[in-house]
């Protein structure tokens, strides 16, 4: 997957999540839970919808990554 696919995914998942905002418009080190203003169960539909659809599994210790549209960038080509 290369980037332009994984911000596309993640564009996706988090307009399903938060579909009142504008997932496209976040800049890559923003927080997306400020900025969508997601809280925690909102954030665990995120990780979960995102492992359903790339059937990778997302580690806890790995949330972090996913706070930011570059850090998810980077986790999911990784």
């Amino acid at each position: 997957m290369n980037d332009t696919e994984a911000r596309a995914l993640l564009v996706e998942i988090l307009r399903t999540i938060a579909p009142e905002t504008d997932p496209a418009s976040l800049a890559g080190e923003e927080d997306i839970r400020e900025a969508l203003d997601i809280d925690s169960m909102d954030f665990l539909n995120f990780a979960t919808a995102l492992a359903a659809r790339t059937g990778r599994e997302i580690p806890e210790a790995d949330y972090p990554c996913f706070f930011t549209m570059d850090g998810a960038v980077a986790w999911l080509r990784g």
